[in-house]
């Protein structure tokens, strides 16, 4: 209880936060679908450019958010020198489960498309995405099952980033997040077929895992039943536990791309680890 007060008191700070951040990236937006959330941002970087691209599937617990929303969190990136793609999708409660991985499946795979046909390298991808953009995220790689389904061709995604992910329904969850789940799934779904620790089948992308033990939403266990199944699978996978001082939920999670590198632990951990692994990939580590 203590944890879901503190995520309830950490919005005044990150909006003010929001209300400073500069617009020095202008993003192209690109639409997959009909649907008005159906659409991407490119945010193309200034100067020396990563081999890496970044995919980043925003959170708001399925059933809020755009890319437009987050649009600091795609200037974040390309300030790094990354390409990055910042993709929407279609939202509960009007639109079930699974539309939501249906969308990010389609959207992946646009732009993707739109990249190359730009002339920019997409052989080397990174998925990442916060809450149920992690949950998302997850389930595009590594999900057999929805990879064939809906077209998918992992072969240039690299690395998976989940941060603050909801991966195991069989766990600790608090009411707010049961109330999202019950938006998210029609009634009587089966939610082991949208459950990445169900779903999990092993290949070739490492994952990097960012949670927080101090989360008031998405308990710690979550991450670690989903790096325990990475394990059992031979999937490589780390589990960074959230040291930061802000460590709630939001603060975390989209929030440290409000921060700089110099100033969250976890944003520089996030770097670094795309950092190596496009050095080990350079030199076939």
């Amino acid at each position: 209880m203590y944890d879901y007060l503190r995520e309830m008191c950490s919005y005044p700070g990150l909006y003010y936060k929001l209300s400073k951040v500069k617009k020095e990236i202008i993003p192209e937006r690109i639409d997959y679908g009909s649907d008005k959330n159906q659409y991407f941002l490119h945010f193309a970087p200034k100067g020396d450019k990563k081999d890496i691209v970044v995919v980043w599937v925003h959170g708001g617990g399925w059933n809020a958010g755009t890319p437009d929303d987050f649009k600091y969190v795609g200037q974040h990136f390309a300030m790094q020198g990354y390409h990055c793609i910042s993709l929407g999708y279609r939202l509960s409660p009007k639109n079930k489960y699974p539309i939501q991985i249906e969308d990010v499946c389609a959207g992946f795979n646009r732009g993707i498309e739109y990249l190359e046909e730009q002339g920019i390298d997409c052989s080397k991808v990174v998925i990442t995405g916060p809450s149920a953009g992690a949950h998302l995220s997850a389930i595009l790689c590594y999900s057999k099952t929805d990879q064939e389904e809906y077209g998918v061709n992992i072969e240039k995604i690299k690395g998976f980033i989940g941060v603050a992910g909801p991966y195991y329904f069989q766990g600790k969850i608090i009411k707010t997040v049961q109330i999202l789940l019950w938006q998210l799934f029609a009634k009587g779904y089966d939610r082991t077929k949208a459950e990445p620790y169900s779903l999990m089948t092993s290949n070739h992308i490492p994952m990097l895992l960012i949670h927080s033990k101090h989360d008031g939403l998405i308990d710690f266990s979550m991450s670690e039943k989903f790096y325990e199944r990475a394990k059992e699978l031979g999937v490589e996978c780390e589990l960074y536990e959230v040291t930061d001082k802000i460590n709630t939920h939001s603060a975390y999670s989209a929030g440290m791309f409000l921060e700089t590198r110099a100033t969250n632990k976890a944003l520089d951990k996030l770097y670094s680890w795309m950092e190596e692994l496009e050095n080990c990939r350079e030199n076939n580590i």
